[in-house]
């Protein structure tokens, strides 16, 4: 086979391919999990810099430093097991 065969052949192959989708879309419940997930995130570092925020300008609040943390870290949690359920 000449080199412009083989060329050919791909750039058949590759206009074949072209109209075809190489990933399949998620579905409308992988998209929902995955905005939930996306919002646990944001949540949970909000969480997280508030309770460090609580540590150092609160230092007697010991109660609400551990509150708010032990929250960011559930919801952490809740996201962690949102990713291999789905």
């Amino acid at each position: 086979m000449k080199q412009e065969e083989i060329d050919q052949a791909i750039a058949e192959a590759l206009a074949k391919e072209k109209g075809k989708s190489r990933w399949h879309r998620p579905s409308r419940r992988t998209e929902r999990v995955r905005q939930v997930r996306q919002v646990l995130n944001v949540v949970f570092m909000i969480g997280f810099v508030a309770a460090i925020a609580i540590y150092f300008l609160l230092p007697e609040q010991r109660a609400l430093f551990f509150g708010v943390g032990f929250g960011a870290i559930l919801l952490k949690v809740v996201e962690f097991v949102l990713r291999f359920m789905f």
